[in-house]
């Protein structure tokens, strides 16, 4: 049996698979064309693919052998899931994993913007430092301030739980009440536009839905503080991205910090490139090597389970 691997993973996960079966692993350090994933999906058994690469009916079509479809990755919005129960392929993901490492980058990066880390490394490597001076630098205290927290699953309340070392008051919206992580986190259920409007700094933790798009319009942007900040670890497509960048250029709020864009990996706004106020990173929430590894993995192991005939753990269809 053979496995298509559409871009090479840490290599415990590879090495499970090929103790088994022959694999194929991508040898280009990038994302492959639909094309490409087509030709490598022929007479393959299982795909392992990633968040970036577009299983669509085409691509589904085109493995007439396929048994499995393991995607590297919590969400699974770039795989055509009904098209592929159609086709009696399974779907699996890489949920749980990451969610601790997901919720310290979001804190990486709320502290970062708010004290300004990364325009002060800058100004440091361009040899701009003069000396301390009281006007130097000046960014925002995070102890004691209000978070809000857009979507209470396991990473929005892992972010909550690094929250109360720091003293804030959080606030939390979710599609669904969640009365047990108020006890046990203090955390209080408001409205989206509440939310919006009384807190110093927004954290993103929602999956991309038909529901969940553009959510953060203009008009809940314009809902926003002006000392406040964004921060965003779901998806680009989660945020209105030109108003957001239209704000910050006007100083209408803060900063913002952001891990996820519309149009990534190649059509990232190049206004963004342009803005001090911001913190970009490469889409790194599970950027560890512990995380990326216990996740390639489960992603083999799913796997490995179908092709042997048993029923993977993280089956989403």
């Amino acid at each position: 049996m053979k496995v298509f691997v559409t871009r090479r993973i840490p290599e415990k996960g590879i090495r499970m698979l090929e103790d088994r079966y022959e694999v194929e692993v991508n040898p280009h350090d990038r994302v492959l064309t639909k094309e490409e994933i087509i030709e490598g999906v022929r007479d393959a058994d299982a795909l392992l693919c990633l968040l970036t690469d577009p299983i669509d009916r085409d691509v589904i079509d085109a493995g007439k052998k396929l048994r499995i479809i393991s995607n590297y990755a919590v969400g699974y919005n770039n795989i055509d899931v009904d098209y592929a129960s159609e086709k009696g392929i399974v779907v699996t993901n890489t949920p749980g994993v990451l969610t601790e490492t997901t919720a310290d980058l979001a804190w990486a990066l709320l502290m970062a913007v708010a004290r300004r880390v990364v325009e002060g490394d800058r100004f440091m490597r361009e040899g701009k430092f003069r000396g301390w001076a009281p006007m130097l630098m000046l960014g925002t205290d995070v102890y004691g301030k209000t978070l809000g927290i857009v979507g209470m699953g396991k990473i929005g309340q892992a972010v909550a739980r690094r929250a109360k070392g720091f003293g804030m008051k959080v606030l939390y919206y979710s599609r669904k009440r969640k009365p047990e992580v108020e006890k046990e986190l203090g955390a209080e259920y408001v409205s989206l536009e509440t939310l919006m409007k009384e807190s110093d700094f927004i954290s993103l933790h929602v999956p991309l839905t038909p529901e969940t798009m553009n959510m953060i319009n203009r008009d809940m942007l314009e809902l926003m503080k002006p000392s406040a900040y964004l921060i965003n670890t779901a998806r680009g497509e989660v945020i209105d991205e030109p108003y957001l960048i239209d704000m910050l250029k006007k100083g209408r709020i803060r900063g913002a910090a952001l891990d996820v864009f519309w149009g990534e990996p190649l059509n990232v706004n190049p206004e963004l490139y342009e803005l001090d106020n911001v913190v970009l990173a490469p889409h790194m929430g599970s950027a560890s090597l512990e995380t990326r590894t216990k996740m390639a993995v489960m992603a083999a192991q799913a796997i490995i389970d179908v092709l042997e005939g048993r029923e993977p753990k993280n089956r989403v269809n």
